[in-house]
């Protein structure tokens, strides 16, 4: 049994304000202490791009986006990174099935490469959407086999790892902090995932998959083990640790993620690395609709761009998950988003009239001190609104991003052309032509956000 060398814990003092979060590896609300005075590294899970991203995936993108915003709001210099999965991630968690890319592929005809490429830009094009920033770096799987190569090596190195038939497994057995994030215990066969034929123990998973004969697969590559794939958690630990180091500060995803994928990242990368991994594990809660979980088999699975032909705003969208604090399940329902467009139309309107300065002090930090516990975005909404200043929600807006503070944009007679026919382009459902033309605006300094009035171009601060 092989556990992880005890580390001294690195304390840096801060004259930043004190933000307090709810740490999931520790089940505690904890005060944020950065590894680097006035910095943080930020990883969060981005999607598997074979299909459109629904509503409930960017509940959490907007958790994501608020939490980063409310550090740079502390005058934190964050670093965010979030990978595009395009390959390896199964349509179980058992490490069965088929790829995830793959099934897309067959499902509309084209390329794996192809379905890759077309869903990224529409989960880009819906970030942009819903006012949510960019991640600094935005890393691909298919970019990065390299690096997981490297690791699963290291990984083999340290006598972690096992093979099988189908592929490279991860021996948990051998690492006995296994578990503690999601405090799993006394798992047996067939209490949570499939075992695969030749699996050690039932929470083993893969790194690497064998490409079997007669199997057409369109990505794969060649490893010290023989040609495959990539299993879908050395995926993330390869691309964080890359780009932030071997232990950073903050970790977020959805709560789906903590029992296993989460769980696998931080048993491969202390076992390769023998330091802790992430020092803050942040998770957002499930979203439902009309009381019941989203699947396409009920119809109740909704995109932004559904949203959007029902004649709403997607920020009002932003501002109902905002509503609900992150780390409780909110309930979606039509009646509560017209509701919530009509709350956001009011604090535009309040901007019309509203000439006020900013409120004295102790509102500001109030409000402050409401984002600065645990993001305690409902709490703060219901502050903003008593206060009712539209200075303070323009104040405030770097951390709500309801596209309150907005600069308009003069373009020229060409530019307005490529806006023009990228709208007709739209309009005619001929997306790859619509794309090709925001790409070329996006380039000369000019972004699109898609109304239902119409599309709006603005500069946002924050």
């Amino acid at each position: 049994m092989t556990s992880l060398p005890k580390t001294k814990k690195r304390v840096t003092s801060s004259r930043k304000p004190p933000l307090f979060f709810y740490n999931t590896l520790t089940r505690r609300l904890e005060p944020f202490v950065p590894l680097r005075n006035g910095e943080v590294s930020f990883y969060s899970c981005g999607p598997t791009v074979y299909d459109f991203a629904h509503i409930g995936n960017f509940r959490t993108n907007i958790t994501v986006d608020t939490i980063r915003r409310i550090f740079e709001y502390a005058g934190y210099r964050v670093t965010h990174v979030m990978n595009i999965t395009d390959v390896g991630h199964l349509t179980s968690d058992a490490d069965t099935g088929e790829d995830k890319l793959e099934v897309g592929a067959k499902r509309e005809k084209k390329s794996a490469w192809d379905i890759a490429e077309f869903y990224t830009k529409a989960f880009l094009q819906d970030l942009d959407r819903l006012n949510i920033l960019r991640p600094h770096k935005m890393p691909r799987a298919t970019d990065h086999i390299k690096e997981m190569i490297e690791l699963i090596s290291t990984l083999e190195k340290n006598g972690f790892i096992y093979r099988i038939e189908d592929g490279l497994y991860f021996d948990t057995s051998k690492l006995s902090a296994y578990g503690r994030l999601a405090r799993k215990a006394g798992l047996k066969a067939g209490a949570r995932v499939e075992m695969v034929k030749g699996k050690k123990n039932l929470t083993d998973f893969a790194l690497w998959k064998f490409s079997t004969a007669g199997e057409k697969r369109q990505m794969e590559w060649d490893s010290p083990w023989g040609r495959g794939f990539p299993g879908w958690h050395i995926e993330c630990s390869a691309m964080s640790m890359k780009y932030l180091g071997e232990t950073f500060d903050v970790h977020s995803g959805g709560e789906d993620l903590i029992p296993i994928h989460h769980e696998n990242e931080i048993a491969q990368s202390e076992a390769a690395t023998g330091k802790p991994f992430v020092r803050y594990w942040i998770h957002g809660y499930f979203m439902l609709v009309d009381g019941e979980k989203m699947s396409k088999s009920k119809g109740n699975l909704y995109t932004v761009q559904d949203l959007i032909n029902r004649g709403f705003d997607p920020l009002a969208y932003r501002y109902l998950c905002l509503q609900a604090h992150y780390r409780t399940q909110m309930n979606f329902t039509w009646e509560s988003l017209e509701a919530a467009q009509r709350a956001l139309a009011a604090i535009r309107a309040l901007g019309a009239r509203d000439t006020n300065p900013l409120p004295n002090d102790r509102v500001r930090k109030e409000v402050e001190t409401a984002f600065y516990h645990d993001l305690d975005t409902p709490r703060a909404l219901a502050l903003l609104h008593e206060a009712n200043s539209f200075a303070l929600w323009k104040h405030f807006d770097s951390v709500l991003g309801l596209g309150l503070v907005t600069e308009s944009v003069t373009i020229t007679n060409d530019q307005q052309d490529l806006v023009d026919r990228r709208e007709h382009a739209r309009r005619q459902e001929k997306f790859q032509e619509a794309d090709r033309l925001r790409d070329e605006l996006e380039k000369q300094g000019i972004f699109i956000e898609d109304t239902p009035a119409g599309p709006r171009l603005v500069k946002r601060q924050g």
